[in-house]
C-alpha cells in the first residue's frame, strides 16, 4: 500500500514539473480576438458613412416623351408679354417632347375674374393634367383650384401667384417680389433726382396678387431714411387696359399739379400713360424739363419711343419667355412624378439651368422658385433690347 501511494505521490510532482517547464499554451486555446470581431464593427464602411449623408443631392434631370395634356392660363388674351410666355412654354414642349399639344387658353380683359374659374373648372372636367395659371382672381380662384388638385390636377401658378397658396402646388416667381418694391423706388430717386418728389402708381387691377405684392414692398422701402424725399400721393387702377389706364394716367396728371412721375408696374399701364404724357405735350420738349413722366415695369418694343422721348426715361422687366419656358418645365416634371414639390429640392430647366425650390418668403404659406433678374432700360440700351 505504501509503495502504491508512494508512486502516485512521484508521478504527481513529475507532472508538476512538466507543466512548469513546459512550452506556454497557444494563444489559439484563448478565446480568439477575430471571434468577437471587433474590427468589422469597427469598419466605417459599415457604420453611417457620413461622407455620402453629407453630399447634397444632384439636380433631378427631366425625363422627357410623357404625354401630359397641359394649359397655360394666362390673366387674359391680347398681352404681348404672356404671348411671349407662350412661345418659351410652347420651347419647353418641344424640348421635352411632350406629345400632347399645349392649350393657351384665356379670357377676355372685361371677364378676367370669371373667366379664369371658368377656364380652370373646365378644364378640370375635360381632364386635362397640368394646368399653368397667371392669377387675376386673387384668393376668389381657391374654390376651383382645390377641386383640381382633388381631380389629380397638377396646379401651377406663374407671373401672380394664390396669395392664400390653397389648391397651388408651387409659383414660379419671375422675380423677388420684395425687391421688386426696392427697384421701382431706386428707379423712381434716379429720375426725381436729389431732391425727390411725390409720385402716385398706376397698376393693374385690385385683385392682381402680384401687383399688390410689389406694391406693398415700395410701400416698405419708402418708410427707409434714403427713400424719405420720395412722396407716395395715390394708387389707381387702370385695369390692365389700354383705354382705363390712359384715361387714369390724365385723372392723376389733374388731380395732383405737383406730381412728377408715375409709376406703373404693370406693360399695360405704362404704355398706355406714357402715351397718355406725349400725347398732353407732358413729357417736355428737348432742353425742358419734363412735367411729368413715367416710369415702372414695361416691354422695350413698346416703350423704346418713349424712352427716347424723354416720356419714360427709365424701366424694368425680365424675359417673360423665359418665364414661360421654366414654368412648363417645372409642371411637366410635377405632373410626371419626376418631383414632388418639396422644399430644397433641386431640378434641371433645360437651357435655364437649376433651380431649387423654396418657402415663398413673401408669403405666409406656398412655395415658390424664383427665376430672375431683373433688367433696368433707358436711352443706353432699349433700342439694342427692343429688337
Amino acid at each position: 500500500m505504501k509503495k502504491w501511494q508512494t508512486a502516485v505521490a512521484v508521478l504527481l510532482i513529475l507532472a508538476l514539473v512538466v507543466t512548469a517547464c513546459g512550452p506556454t499554451p497557444a494563444p489559439t486555446a484563448a478565446p480568439k480576438p477575430t471571434e468577437a470581431k471587433p474590427t468589422e464593427a469597427a469598419k466605417p464602411t459599415e457604420a453611417a458613412k457620413p461622407t455620402e449623408a453629407a453630399k447634397p443631392a444632384g439636380p433631378v434631370t427631366f425625363e422627357p416623351g410623357k404625354a401630359v395634356k397641359m394649359v397655360l392660363l394666362p390673366k387674359f388674351l391680347g398681352i404681348l408679354v404672356f404671348d411671349q410666355a407662350r412661345q418659351g412654354a410652347e420651347e419647353a414642349a418641344a424640348e421635352l417632347q411632350n406629345p400632347e399639344k399645349l392649350q393657351f387658353l384665356g379670357p377676355t380683359p372685361e371677364n378676367s375674374v370669371a373667366g379664369q374659374i371658368e377656364i380652370v373648372t373646365n378644364a378640370t372636367t375635360q381632364g386635362v393634367n397640368a394646368i399653368m395659371l397667371s392669377n387675376n382672381a386673387g384668393d376668389q380662384i381657391v374654390p376651383a383650384a382645390k377641386a383640381a388638385r382633388e381631380a389629380g390636377v397638377t396646379f401651377v401658378t406663374w407671373d401672380s401667384p394664390i396669395p392664400s397658396a390653397e389648391g397651388e402646388q408651387l409659383f414660379v416667381a419671375q422675380v423677388d417680389f420684395n425687391e421688386t418694391g426696392k427697384v421701382m423706388a431706386d428707379m423712381a430717386r434716379n429720375i426725381l433726382g436729389p431732391n425727390g418728389g411725390k409720385f402716385a402708381v398706376l397698376s393693374a387691377s385690385p385683385d392682381a396678387a402680384n401687383q399688390n405684392a410689389w406694391i406693398a414692398a415700395l410701400k416698405e422701402v419708402l418708410k427707409q431714411p434714403e427713400y424719405a424725399n420720395l412722396e407716395l400721393l395715390d394708387i389707381v387702377y387702370g385695369n390692365d387696359q389700354s383705354e382705363d389706364s390712359y384715361n387714369q394716367a390724365l385723372a392723376l396728371v389733374d388731380k395732383y399739379p405737383d406730381m412728377k412721375l408715375i409709376m406703373a408696374p404693370t406693360t399695360v399701364g405704362i404704355a398706355a400713360g406714357a402715351k397718355a404724357l406725349q400725347d398732353e405735350g407732358l413729357c417736355g420738349k428737348p432742353g425742358e424739363e419734363p412735367k411729368v413722366v413715367i416710369s415702372g415695369l414695361g416691354l422695350p418694343a413698346e416703350m423704346v419711343s418713349y424712352t427716347l422721348n424723354g416720356c419714360a426715361p427709365q424701366f424694368a422687366l425680365w424675359s417673360f419667355r423665359d418665364l414661360g419656358y421654366l414654368t412648363y418645365y417645372v409642371t411637366y416634371l410635377l405632373a410626371t412624378g419626376q418631383i414632388k414639390g418639396e422644399v430644397g429640392e433641386r431640378f434641371e430647366a433645360g437651357r435655364m439651368g437649376v433651380y431649387t425650390i423654396e418657402k415663398d418668403p413673401t408669403r405666409e404659406k406656398g412655395l415658390r422658385v424664383l427665376m430672375g433678374p431683373f433688367s433696368i432700360y433707358d436711352k443706353t440700351n432699349v433700342e439694342k433690347e427692343a429688337k
